[in-house]
């Protein structure tokens, strides 16, 4: 491959990670909470917040859970943010959803996770048509999305038990980036599916981006290519998928005139902008947005920005994920049952491991899988002190590779 593909590649990876998925592992605060936007009135002020307070936007001051819950009850469309492998962040979602349930049963979740191309294995699933295993491999859960089920079920099955109808909102994975790259290569201008006209209502959502950008520590050459020549092409995707999944909330509250609650990434929601704005424009309703904080053990609170959210949460940081990241990726063969690896792994369990690009799995625990899905629902139920034996074949010859899931 070469070192063009690899920097575009690693742009996108890098970009995607840092906008979508805020980390609840890092003690390192995140730079984004301090920005100066939003609400003109109120941007250049901060807040306190502290582990299990809730901090509203109106206010600037605490607000218990019971208020923040009452002050919702009008409010068409509620946004609640996560950090996709934080275990407190989907408690927090759970406990809104279950409490705004109790006080109007006219309720839809629309979720991020799942693409809306996939709507039909989430309905099928809802109403006990599909187990748990069918409903992962026909979503692809997994391949798609990547962070374990186990982080949604308790949602999921607390709408499935109260006939809470779920939508899928998300851009199909085949569709994203389709802006900016072929193949790996940065498309030349001609050949971009980028609008011709600016609007000037994303200037606020594209000066979110490249601060994210411009504050994040990824790697200079990979920082330099993505604000200089890529720039534009993944505020496109990003707000292009923004767009869609505004679209199809407004559409799912117009068809039935319910409050309609959203999980998505904290990313899409902050100061009020990406997904948020969509909602609200597409809609003509209001929108709320909640963001959860994580706050790293040793600190009783962490300063934002008052206008980070109408709500803003505190949650626990925590040491780790409470389910081990498998780090593998694959290719999408013509054969689906050829399971071929995309990249030598870069995190997770099976980072550092002898696995290399293009190498053909043959049987993992000496079972062959039909395709990509059921290997990875498969590694995904392993345990922390687990292991699996991978048998593969690079360039002719087999070799055994045996994946540990740690306990670190």
């Amino acid at each position: 491959m070469s070192s063009m593909k690899r920097l575009t590649k690693s742009a996108v990876a890098v970009a995607s990670a840092l906008l979508l998925i805020p980390s609840a592992f890092s003690q390192a605060l995140d730079p984004r909470w301090l920005f100066a936007l939003g609400d003109p009135r109120l941007k250049d002020r901060r807040i306190e917040v502290a582990p299990g307070q809730i901090v509203s936007l109106e206010t600037g001051k605490p607000i218990p859970f019971e208020d923040m819950i009452r002050e919702l009850k009008p409010v068409p469309f509620i946004l609640v943010g996560e950090s996709h492998d934080s275990l407190p962040a989907h408690e927090l979602q759970a406990r809104i959803i279950r409490a705004l349930y109790e006080q109007d049963a006219r309720l839809a979740v629309g979720l991020e996770m799942v693409a809306a191309a996939r709507q039909e294995s989430l309905t099928r699933w809802s109403l006990g048509e599909l187990t748990d295993e069918e409903f992962l491999r026909a979503s692809k859960w997994y391949s798609a999305w990547g962070f374990h089920f186990g982080y949604y079920r308790p949602i999921l099955a607390f709408a499935k038990e109260n006939r809470i109808p779920l939508y899928a909102l998300d851009t199909p994975q085949e569709f994203v980036g389709q802006f900016q790259m072929r193949d790996g290569e940065v498309l030349p201008g001609k050949d971009k599916s980028v609008a011709a006209r600016i609007d000037p209502a994303e200037e606020s959502d594209r000066l979110f981006l490249r601060k994210s950008l411009e504050s994040s520590d990824m790697p200079d050459a990979v920082k330099t290519a993505v604000l200089d020549s890529m720039f534009e092409d993944l505020f496109r995707t990003a707000n292009g998928r923004d767009q869609d999944m505004g679209t199809r909330s407004a559409a799912i509250q117009k068809k039935d005139a319910r409050k309609v609650v959203v999980l998505v990434g904290a990313g899409h929601l902050m100061f009020g902008l990406g997904l948020n704005r969509q909602v609200r424009e597409k809609s003509g309703l209001a929108a709320k947005g909640i963001v959860p904080v994580a706050i790293p053990k040793g600190m009783s609170s962490v300063t934002v920005s008052r206008t980070l959210a109408d709500y803003v949460v505190g949650i626990p940081a925590e040491d780790r994920p409470i389910y081990p990241e498998i780090g593998l990726t694959f290719k999408s063969p013509p054969d689906p049952t050829k399971l071929v690896i995309a990249a030598r792994p870069t995190k997770g369990a099976a980072r550092g491991l002898d696995f290399e690009e293009n190498d053909l799995i043959l049987s993992v625990d000496d079972r062959i899988f039909p395709d990509v899905e059921a290997l990875l629902v498969y590694l995904a139920d392993l345990p922390r002190g687990g292991q699996a034996r991978f048998r593969i074949l690079r360039q002719g010859l087999e070799r055994i590779v045996i994946l540990k899931i740690t306990t670190t």
